[in-house]
Order: structure tokens, then sequence, then C-alpha cells
């Protein structure tokens, strides 16, 4: 639980202790007429038990290997939440969680996808619209009838007024949220850059410790957040649209030399003989583009995710980009430079949280804004001037 709903929960007890004083005014006249309460008590109640929820460690830690599907939730919500009981806790899972996972190297490489702990990472993004949430759904289904084991990690955005989010994934993939052998987590960005849950690594490797091989990171789309999940996934695939204007400046250059794989969605009907000729454009334009380092040359495929036309031709085309890049180091290199990434991302949050921490910080950081405000301080010289104030105190 974060402060707000702390502040949540003791507005919503002091409400309710003001309206049972109320309600014994002199106004309630009717003696003997009973009056149903103007506050819903259960909420209360359970705004009033939320904080005895918190399992110790060890029960987490136990419940993620064993699968426990309600354990590992409460367990992404310790790593999502910042409060610094939680944050603490949370790092002791993961810790625990990361010692299942072997370290990839040139002399221990990763395993295949048919080996007992196997794990696959594929990033999938698009703009608003193309069908990413049923495009999921079919190959998320198609997938689990296969065998396999998925987790879908689902990022919605967040309002930059009120900080709240629709969470509408799991009412979009009716048959996945209902699998037996899938996992969905709606998770809100919380004003991370672009889009993308500041906590979705940590959230990938409790998923891999609870037995989930494969992995799906949805994006929202907007054309930042591709940048990050790229850089935590082993595999990229944009999803696009076929008669939606010129499809070769529709998106940004930068993306589609991230894509591993392109896919044309909503091939049916009138649109199928648009997406066939939308593939041919792509495909050319796919050519101008220098040799990719991971030895893989990206396809350019169609699909209808509403018919489950091409879905398994897609799955083909991930398998045969993971063959290839376990054939040539390439997994396992990009494996620890994620590792890498991850080491730095932790560093920074942790300096982040040790300068804010500290109370004579947050009294003169709060001073300063004041003075940005009004446009009498010089916001470069106030942040060197704050940072030069954290490590003179130290």
């Amino acid at each position: 639980m974060n402060s707000t709903e702390d502040s949540d929960e003791f507005v919503s007890v002091k409400y309710l202790s003001k309206m049972e004083e109320s309600n014994k005014s002199a106004l309630n006249v009717m003696e003997g007429v009973g009056q149903p309460s103007p506050v819903n008590t259960d909420l209360v109640r359970k705004l009033k038990d939320r904080k005895k929820k918190r399992h110790p460690v060890s029960t987490y830690i136990e419940g993620i290997f064993a699968g426990n599907r309600t354990i590992l939730s409460q367990a992404i919500t310790l790593v999502e939440s910042s409060l610094h009981s939680d944050q603490k806790k949370a790092q002791e899972i993961i810790a625990a969680c990361l010692k299942t996972r072997p370290a990839y190297s040139s002399q221990h490489p990763a395993p295949s996808i048919q080996s007992p702990s196997p794990t696959y990472r594929i990033g999938i993004t698009g703009v608003p619209g193309v069908g990413k949430s049923t495009f999921i759904e079919s190959l998320g289904t198609y997938l689990t009838s296969q065998g396999y084991k998925l987790a879908v990690l689902a990022i919605d955005p967040s309002s930059s007024r009120s900080k709240g989010s629709i969470l509408g994934d799991k009412t979009r993939m009716e048959e996945l949220s209902v699998d037996p052998n899938a996992f969905i987590r709606p998770s809100p960005s919380a004003g991370s850059l672009g889009g993308v849950a500041r906590k979705t690594r940590e959230t990938i490797i409790l998923c891999e410790a609870a037995g989930f091989n494969v992995i799906f990171v949805e994006t929202v789309g907007v054309g930042q957040s591709e940048t990050t999940v790229h850089g935590m996934v082993d595999f990229f695939l944009l999803l696009m649209l076929a008669g939606a204007g010129d499809e070769l400046q529709g998106i940004k250059r930068g993306i589609i030399e991230m894509a591993d794989t392109i896919v044309i969605n909503k091939a049916d009907g009138d649109n199928l003989n648009k997406a066939n000729a939308a593939r041919v454009e792509y495909t050319n334009a796919l050519h101008l583009f220098p040799p990719s380092e991971n030895g893989w040359a990206p396809r350019v495929d169609i699909c209808s995710a509403h018919t489950k036309m091409g879905i398994e031709k897609v799955w083909e085309a991930i398998l045969s980009h993971r063959e290839i890049t376990l054939q040539n180091g390439f997994f396992q290199s990009r494996r620890r430079e994620q590792n890498l990434q991850i080491f730095y991302e932790a560093l920074d949050e942790g300096l982040k949280q040790a300068f804010f921490s500290r109370k004579q910080m947050d009294h003169a950081v709060k001073k300063i804004e004041k003075g940005i405000r009004e446009g009498l301080v010089n916001p470069y010289f106030a942040a060197q001037a704050l940072i030069d104030k954290y490590f003179s105190e130290e």
C-alpha cells in the first residue's frame, strides 16, 4: 500500500466515525425505525485490514515457486509499491527468484524452448487500434493449447491528472483470462517514461520463477515505450494495419529497425488484398536497412487475429528467431546486457530514493520548487546545489 492509500484509509475511517456520531444527533427523531448506514462498512473494514494482508517473505517465495497465482499477484503488488517496507520485502523475493535462473555465458548456454525450465520474452507493440489485445489472445490461446505457460504483462496508460488507469486488458481477453495456463497482469504505467511500468523487469523475474515459460510484454503503443520494452525482451514484434494511410510513413524508422518481425493484422475480408500489398511494401523497405547484429533477417507476415489466420506462422517465425540466436550466442549476450541494464536502473532508482528519503533534502526541494515556479531560481544551478548539499551532509 502506498502513502496515498494510507491517506485514503485514514479519511475513510475518520469519515465513518463522523457519520456514526451524526446518526446519534437530535435529527433522528423516529425512535425505533432502523436507518441504513450511509457508509459501506465492509469497505471500511477492508481498508483497516489491508495492512494485515502482507505475508512473510518466505510465504511469497514458496507461493511463487509453487505457482500460486494469488501469491504471485500479491508479490507483484509489493514490487509495484512505493512503500519502503514493501520494497525491502520485494527485493528479498526477487533475489530468491533470481537464484533459480542461470547466468548465461559461453560455458553455460541458454536452454532451448523445449527444456524443463526455459523462458522466452516477447515484446508486442503497435499503434492504438491495431488489435494488440485480440492478437495476444489469439496467439496466447494457441500457445497454451500447445502446452506452454503464458504470462501477459499488459501496460495500461495512467492518467496524468488522477494517476488512475483503466486496466481493461482482462475484459478484452475473455478467453485467455480464464485459461488455466495463462496469467494476465495489467499494470499502470504510473507516469514512467513511454508508458512502460517501472517494475516490469522485476515482474518478469517473478513470473518466470512461477513457471511461466513465455512472457508477453504489451506496450501502450504511444511511440516512446518501444525502446524500453525492446531492451527487456528477446523478440520484438510490431503489429501494423494496412489501408490506414501511407504505411511507410506511418511509423518511425527507429521502430522498424527494432522489429524482429512485422505482422500486418486484420488481414481478412476486403482488407486481405491491402494487407498483401502492405507486406510487399514493408518487405522491400526492410531491404534498405543494414543487416541485424543478431544474424536474423526481419520478416513481414500477415494475420487475422479475429479469424486466427496466420497465427501459427507467426509463432514459427518466433521459434526460428530463437533457434538462430541461441546457436550464434546472441541470445546469451543479450540476456547479459539486460542484466547490466537492470544494474544501472536499480542504481539510479536507489540513489533517487536515498536522496528524497532524507527529510532535510525533501524540505529543500520544496523551497526551491517555489523559487523555480516564480522564476527566481535557475533550475540547473539549483539541482547542482542540492546534489552538493546532499553529499556534503553525509
